[in-house]
């Protein structure tokens, strides 16, 4: 029964309509939810919503007692349609293999894996296993070269002229216009498909002997650079040439098993053999003429129906533009997890529904996320979530699910970090100590003297998340480097005012030596300055305390990192340590 759209989130109402239309087209068997992924280049952050929207649809439906078969379909019999750019160990020799199939294409040098397509595989199923995604992966290649789909290749090609009929009512026709910038958002959101490697496949060859929705790989030099030039549905023999090297055989379709169905017709085809109910599918595949949308017809010639298909939105990088897998440097699933918990990961595709846009953060804006997830996960576990509306302390029940959905799948938790502390606080201490872990582990047991953290594996895998994020995506000229020596000039040349703020900050250090105790005195030295309590809240407070703090920190930050700006200035004073910051200060 369908629950109410005003307590349930979007997951739970695909949930809902995916469980409905199962049993009604295939009562007590398994639910059929599919992914399409092209391991042509690096499977980056765009195309995991083609994975994230099935597996939370599928594992909301697992956790109301149903048996779930999450489909990935690794498209890698695809043909090789272009050298990448960007990608280690790969140079423009890999031109010549252009037109072969994925699996049949050299993996980059140095690769430990087999093939091309085995490569970058590799990296989206060890990201996976991180995110607790479970799934049945299915090899297209095994399944052509085995033989499995040979019934219904033979079918395509008896009804080849009914296909051609469904795909000739879109050829000649045009998208309606658009205006130049909403060109721009689609020409954005289809390179960011790219990586799908369905958005360039030909609808099949029509020639002088009629349409042919197959493809067969040349014998010769193993390129789809092939045209069909006759068949028999009797005898299904089955003649071609290759305008690639010139080589032609005839062979017996019935036993031959090294060619494909064209995407418009293989993607319908997989519909009806695996009973798909569920099936997103990117903007590429969406627009009118489409693969998708085309498909919704063909299917019914292989007797089976069109799945529930939400189309996805584009999903950005903090920073970048657009992404594309044609290009070097665009960020996959593996990437955003070395700075990343996997629970933060899957929060991001699961608060938004499938058509919203959405960027992910490699820059600071990381930080600004994980205290807004920080923030919903005391929300949640203060148990405030069922107060709807009732003020700023409540969590949306929207907003619970999508954190629960985020935290664990229908089979537990995923593994967390034991003492969760503010990414930003963390990402600071591995900028100051540069490694160092003793020196880490000893600003982060006095971050809490009440609670002390004793060991660096408490406040892990975060404080690696943080510590990678650090390394690899702040710049060098904005990592923190605590000075050497103390300023002279600047203290030199401070007013009486200055040189009693930093009097009143040093002689407070012993009795405020924790994150919260500094927290107080850094923000409380101005205001006792102006004659006022340091516990005196904004609202007491004439508007000029505030830039006289910020002038405050500025000299501290110039003092201690020879900067106007740095970490936070309570970790920042925990790192550097009170002996050194006493010298720093002039004391």
């Amino acid at each position: 029964m369908a629950q109410s759209s005003e307590t349930t989130d979007w997951v739970s109402r695909f949930a809902d309509d995916v469980i409905e239309e199962s049993e009604r087209r295939a009562p007590g068997k398994p639910v059929v939810v599919a992914s399409g992924l092209s391991p042509s280049g690096p499977i980056h952050l765009g195309n995991l919503r083609e994975v994230m929207t099935p597996h939370l649809v599928a594992d909301e439906i697992r956790r109301r007692g149903y048996q779930v078969r999450h489909l990935i379909s690794w498209d890698d019999y695809d043909r090789y349609r272009k050298v990448p750019a960007g990608i280690a160990g790969v140079d423009e020799s890999w031109a010549e293999h252009i037109g072969k199939p994925l699996t049949s294409v050299p993996a980059p040098k140095g690769s430990a894996f087999p093939n091309w397509a085995e490569h970058f595989k590799s990296a989206m199923v060890e990201a996976l296993a991180e995110l607790g995604v479970e799934f049945d992966g299915i090899s297209q290649t095994a399944q052509y070269t085995s033989g499995v789909y040979r019934e219904q290749i033979l079918h395509a090609m008896k009804h080849r002229g009914d296909i051609d009929a469904i795909l000739d009512q879109y050829r000649t026709k045009k998208a309606p216009g658009k205006k130049p910038q909403q060109k721009a958002v689609d020409e954005a959101e289809l390179e960011a498909e790219e990586g799908s490697g369905a958005a360039a496949e030909d609808d099949g060859s029509s020639g002088s002997a009629g349409y042919f929705p197959y493809k067969p790989y040349c014998g010769e030099c193993g390129k789809d650079l092939t045209t069909v030039t006759s068949y028999d549905d009797d005898t299904t023999e089955l003649s071609y040439t290759c305008t690639a090297c010139g080589f032609g055989e005839t062979v017996r379709l019935s036993e031959f098993n090294r060619g494909k169905l064209v995407w418009k017709v293989d993607w319908p085809m997989r519909w009806a053999y695996e009973g798909v109910i569920f099936e997103p599918s990117g903007v590429d595949h969406s627009s009118p003429g489409s693969s998708f949308q085309v498909g919704g017809q063909i299917v019914g010639i292989f007797e089976g129906k069109q799945p529930i298909g939400p189309m996805y939105a584009f999903v950005g990088i903090s920073g970048m533009a657009k992404m594309s897998s044609s290009r070097g440097g665009v960020p996959t699933p593996g990437d955003a997890l070395k700075i990343m918990e996997p629970q933060l990961l899957r929060w991001l595709y699961a608060r938004r529904r499938p058509n919203q846009s959405f960027k992910i953060a490699f820059d600071q804006e990381i930080q600004r996320l994980y205290d807004e997830w920080d923030k919903l996960a005391g929300k949640v576990a203060g148990g405030t979530s069922q107060a709807i509306g009732t003020g700023g302390g409540s969590a949306l029940p929207g907003d619970v699910a999508a954190y629960t959905r985020a935290v664990g799948t229908a089979a537990g938790e995923l593994p967390k970090t034991p003492r969760p502390l503010p990414y930003r606080t963390l990402a600071s201490v591995a900028d100051i100590t540069a490694g160092h872990q003793d020196q880490a582990l000893r600003i982060l047991s006095e971050l809490d003297p009440a609670n002390p953290i004793t060991d660096l594996a408490d406040a892990r895998p975060r404080y690696d998340k943080a510590e990678a994020w650090i390394n690899t995506y702040v710049p060098a000229d904005q990592r923190t480097i605590v000075r050497e020596e103390p300023d002279a000039e600047l203290l030199k040349s401070l007013d009486e005012e200055g040189r009693e703020s930093l009097r009143l900050l040093v002689d407070g250090l012993a009795d405020n030596w924790s994150l919260d105790g500094l927290t107080h005195l850094v923000y409380g030295v101005p205001k006792v300055r102006a004659g006022f309590s340091a516990d005196a809240t904004a609202k007491e407070l004439p508007p000029e305390i505030k830039t006289a703090q910020r002038t405050f920190f500025a000299l501290l930050y110039h003092l201690l990192v020879g900067r106007d700006t740095g970490p936070r200035l309570p970790t920042l004073l925990l790192a550097v340590g009170q002996e050194r910051v006493r010298a720093l200060l002039g004391e």
